[in-house]
């Protein structure tokens, strides 16, 4: 992940456990700047979040693999090193596609569970338990993903760790922001007290009251997503549809000046307008 973890969760590795600790796998470096290292946390973040059991190390070589695999396939048919440059950028993206949409489907599926597991926890509370047996309860009950995410904070606090170093994760684990107000609360009443039932209970119709209201708002403006997501695709599809009818259609237009420049800045303008539109679709989706 992009962003560092406190200096009390580091281990420091020792011989003696050369055995038991294993190392991150990550590509960003918490103490480093700039855009690379953005990009590498951003890709370590969708890896950790999409739930997948494999390093962004095997993620990275799979999206080199269909690169090749399309890409060569492609230069292959036409013998063409634009279309197989194109081929290989599709191919490279395509894992990266597959992780999104399987992080989008998890954070779906962890908003829902929420609201009943923190009605669990408000239940638990109510008998008496301490807030570490509550918790480690709806771990055992909650399904996955969300109860594989509650039992690696049990975990935690089974080995020692403080409240607010075992939920600290918990929310960039997951990239679900309603998990930062659980988190909060649950540190702020381990250190202060209060009445957990009534806080965990507000905080359960709340998620309630947003996730109707992000619905409805989903509803409303899901023909104006989906027309943006259609100008993303459509014009390099169009692309594709003419290269791969006249292989020589790009040479000729690239020879061209005009064509040349019209391209170039078609390119730009399309990459400019998809991360816009991407960032807009990803507001909508936060929750």
């Amino acid at each position: 992940m992009a962003r560092g973890y406190p200096q009390t969760n580091i281990v420091e590795r020792r011989p003696e456990f050369s055995d038991i600790l294993k190392s991150q796998e990550q590509f960003a470096n918490p103490q480093r700047a700039g855009v690379g290292n953005n990009l590498n946390g951003w890709f370590d973040q969708l890896v950790l979040q999409a739930g997948i059991a494999i390093s962004p190390l095997s993620v990275l070589l799979s999206c080199v693999l269909f690169a090749v695999a399309i890409g060569g396939l492609i230069f292959v048919i036409q013998e063409n090193p634009i279309t197989a440059s194109l081929g290989a950028f599709v191919g490279l993206i395509i894992p990266l596609g597959l992780l999104m949409i399987a992080r989008t489907r998890r954070q779906t599926t962890i908003l829902q569970q929420l609201p009943p597991m923190i009605d669990e926890l408000a239940r638990a509370a109510r008998t008496g338990r301490s807030l570490d047996q509550c918790l480690e309860l709806i771990a055992n009950d909650t399904p996955q993903p969300l109860g594989d995410e509650m039992q690696l904070c049990v975990r935690k606090l089974q080995m020692g760790v403080t409240m607010n170093e075992a939920l600290y994760e918990l929310p960039e684990r997951t990239g679900v922001s309603a998990l930062r107000i659980l988190a909060t609360a649950l540190s702020v009443h381990q250190q202060t007290g209060g009445d957990l039932v009534q806080v965990l209970e507000r905080l359960a119709r709340t998620l309630r009251d947003r996730g109707m209201f992000l619905g409805r708002l989903r509803a409303i403006t899901a023909g104006s997503r989906a027309t943006a997501l259609l100008m993303i695709i459509l014009p390099p599809a169009i692309l594709v549809f003419f290269m791969f009818r006249d292989p020589e259609y790009l040479n000729r237009l690239m020879n061209s000046g005009w064509g040349r420049f019209i391209t170039i800045a078609g390119i730009v303008l399309e990459i400019v307008g998809a991360i816009w539109i991407l960032r807009i679709l990803n507001n909508t989706k936060q929750a």
